[in-house]
């Protein structure tokens, strides 16, 4: 197997590999709280082409490309999570299109929707999507979700500190016409976009997109206190209900948000609340990283290598085990909390090393 970060998947990799099974045992992943994991959010890399300010520093130190999987090794994962009953699987990063050969993976996997897996999706920051939309329509992502905190150019390239917001609306624009359906994704952020969020709303649904606000998650050091950019989604929520009539509505997508209609733009919002109403009781996710390291829960610390077990000796056994372990470790809820100023970040570790 390549050892080189930027190969893609060969023509051997089509084929669906037994990785995560001991005595052909394929049972699904249940943790002690009887949740049945169905959903991965596969990271492939820690690298960003954006410095969002609530994410990390201006100067942020990415991980050498040598700890980072191959492409076969991030599909051989794939792979066995969904012989052990995960059907939808997220592709994130950082931004996973910054990594090259990217749709390699992409396709590989898509060969799999209808074998086991019933959803490929990508989260993305749209800089470079204008290039791979149709790429990624063709590999069978059929929904992609789009960070998108603001539409000034201003604060966007202040927020962002980089001047790309007209080539992220290119990328959304692209992502329609290749067919592919749009969710957008705001962090709510005081005194920086929150008298902007209705206009965001108002905007992505227009263009029949449905929109999330998601509230600051306090992982990894930044510049600046997070409690100063922490805006709770109930305020938010208050706010909207002033101008216009939200209800809430049953529609999931698998993922922690708890959607609402809004009558007069005739669109769905969702709303992700770590913090202030917590979402874990019905938790079917789990994290790898781009080096192989499943966390669990987003605001944990627990952790099991799979890298190391993936290139063992005996990595069938050692993949069974870790796995099993992932499940015991699994935590009921996670303990975010943003109440203290200049307090520690929940985790030391940056979202775009967990996976967004």
């Amino acid at each position: 197997m390549s050892n080189d970060v930027t190969s893609g998947p060969s023509e051997t990799t089509a084929r669906k590999p037994d990785l995560i099974t001991v005595g052909g045992a394929e049972a699904p992943l249940v943790d002690r709280f009887k949740r049945q994991i169905s959903y991965l959010r596969l990271s492939v890399t820690d690298r960003c082409d954006l410095r969002c300010s609530y994410c990390m520093p201006e100067r942020m130190k990415f991980l050498p490309r040598k700890e980072v999987l191959t492409l076969e090794e991030l599909y051989e994962l794939a792979c066995g999570f969904i012989d052990r009953g995960v059907t939808k699987i997220r592709i994130t990063g950082g931004e996973p299109l910054v990594r090259r050969d990217i749709i390699d993976l992409f396709e590989a996997l898509g060969r799999r929707i209808g074998n086991g897996l019933e959803e490929l999706t990508l989260t993305t920051n749209a800089t470079q999507l204008a290039s791979h939309a149709d790429s990624l329509a063709k590999a069978g992502v059929r929904r992609v979700n789009i960070s998108l905190d603001t539409l000034d150019r201003e604060t966007f390239a202040r927020l962002t500190r980089r001047d790309a917001l007209p080539q992220v609306l290119e990328g959304i624009a692209a992502a329609r016409e290749a067919g592919l359906r749009v969710k957008l994704n705001a962090v709510a952020l005081k005194g920086v976009n929150e008298r902007e969020l209705p206009d965001i709303v108002a905007w992505g649904h227009s263009q029949g997109f449905d929109v999330t606000l998601i509230e600051v998650m306090p992982l990894g050091d930044i510049d600046g206190d997070r409690l100063d950019q922490f805006l709770s989604l109930g305020e938010v929520r208050a706010r909207f209900e002033e101008r216009w009539t939200l209800t809430d509505i049953d529609y999931a997508t698998g993922g922690p948000a708890r959607y609402v209609g809004i009558a007069e733009t005739g669109g769905r919002l969702g709303l992700i609340t770590p913090l202030t109403d917590n979402f874990c009781d019905g938790c079917n996710r789990l994290r790898v990283t781009a080096t192989g390291q499943l966390y669990p829960c987003l605001g944990g610390a627990e952790r099991v290598d799979l890298r190391s077990a993936l290139r063992s000796d005996d990595r069938v056994r050692n993949l069974a085990e870790a796995l099993a372990r992932a499940m015991h470790i699994k935590p009921e809820r996670h303990g975010f909390r943003m109440d203290e100023r200049g307090a520690e970040p929940a985790q030391p570790r940056h979202m775009s090393v967990t996976g967004g």
